[in-house]
């Protein structure tokens, strides 16, 4: 990697993270103890949500909260195909059925008219998918749930911080889950959260993330354990661990100034870019504030000399990375042959994928960083423009 090359993405560690795991190594203390249950109740503190579970991933956060809505192997759960296909193939570790749908044009959010028509009686969720940080159409999706009494649980990997009609999202839905993962806007390099107002669920959730055991294990080493415990399910490893507790205590405290960072990242480059003919910028819609966890754009290829990979490799020449987010699920090999779906049951994605490309949006970036993306894109898209 040349010296001057601008990553993507680069989390934001400052030393209060490095001193929070050296006091952690030194305590003794690594796997899950009591800085992962102080981060969960930070975290519940600033969701305003009453329940918050710690685990491993956002996979892992996914597929326990369907096992706490007792999902079986002939259900359906709605999911949308801009999505990294985790949101998918939790459905598919209980052999129950992904069902597939498009998204709508200007959010790439979940399609609420796609989602009317793949309800059936087998259905039990609906899993919307925050894309890029912003909120889904979640007062439709919960009219459309409660009319056929299904569960919704928000994939909110890209969404924290992030509100929806002045809720913060975390709130609103039966279960919201985040993710931490080393490119997301709070990273403890890996791990996820759950959050739910439901006690019923959280509990549950908190028994098999650490193989169904029926109590805290994690305290049976300390003074106060005990040694006794019993497994009363067969559950999962996925508990947290207090390395990345140290991670995330003080990525909490500043999630709101990271936020500020990418919205200002964000407001510059739409002015710079606004007026480009060759790309179109993502709407966001009014009501609700967008978490900036991508800034994605759009090319229009029928206007430019080069596709998108070329323009990629070109931007990287000029020392500029930037991402692409996501090939649709519904193009992956398993899921094409496996349900028998291709584009075109999936109008809108299909066209919009092979447009897509996402910009550096991360703090720490300096304004020399995000003029110089913008010039690049600017001088590259007119450098190639037909």
């Amino acid at each position: 990697m040349k010296n001057d090359f601008l990553l993507f993405h680069k989390p934001f560690i400052s030393e209060d993270e490095v001193n929070e795991i050296v006091d952690t190594v030194r305590s003794g203390w690594i796997s899950m103890g009591p800085k992962t249950i102080r981060f969960e109740n930070n975290f519940s503190e600033y969701i305003g949500v009453s329940k918050s579970v710690a685990v491993s991933s956002w996979t892992a956060a996914g597929h326990l909260t369907l096992e706490a809505f007792g999902i079986k192997p002939e259900d359906e759960v709605i999911v949308p195909t801009m999505t990294f296909p985790a949101t998918a193939e939790i459905v598919c570790y209980f052999g129950a059925k992904p069902v597939i749908v498009d998204v709508d044009e200007d959010t790439l959010n979940i399609s609420l008219e796609a989602v009317e028509k793949a309800i059936t009686p087998k259905t039990k969720v609906i899993i919307p998918v925050h894309y890029a940080g912003q909120p889904c159409d979640l007062d439709e999706i919960h009219d459309i749930s409660r009319k056929h009494g299904i569960k919704v649980l928000e994939d909110a990997a890209h969404a924290l911080p992030a509100d929806y009609k002045g809720k913060r999202i975390g709130t609103i839905s039966d279960v919201t889950c985040f993710s931490f993962y080393a490119t997301k806007t709070l990273s403890t390099g890996e791990g996820g959260m759950i959050c739910t107002n439901d006690e019923e669920i959280a509990e549950r959730c908190k028994i098999m993330r650490l193989h169904g055991i029926n109590r805290d294990a994690w305290k049976r080493y300390t003074e106060s354990g005990s040694w006794y415990y019993e497994v009363v399910a067969p559950g999962y490893k996925y508990n947290f661990t207090d390395l990345q507790a140290s991670l995330g205590l003080p990525q909490l405290k500043k999630v709101d100034t990271m936020w500020d960072s990418r919205k200002k990242i964000a407001a510059r480059y739409t002015q710079a870019l606004k007026d480009l003919d060759s790309i179109q910028l993502h709407t966001i819609k009014p009501d609700r504030d967008s978490s900036w966890h991508l800034f994605p754009i759009r090319l229009h290829l029928d206007r430019l000399t080069k596709n998108r990979a070329q323009l990629i490799n070109e931007l990287r020449e000029k020392n500029v990375g930037v991402g692409v987010h996501f090939m649709p699920v519904h193009q992956h090999l398993y899921y094409s042959e496996t349900f028998n779906i291709s584009d075109d049951d999936y109008p809108v994605a299909s066209a919009v994928f092979p447009r897509l490309m996402s910009l550096p949006i991360y703090p720490g970036m300096t304004d020399e960083n995000v003029d110089r993306v913008i010039d690049v894109i600017i001088d590259t898209l007119n450098k190639f423009k037909k």
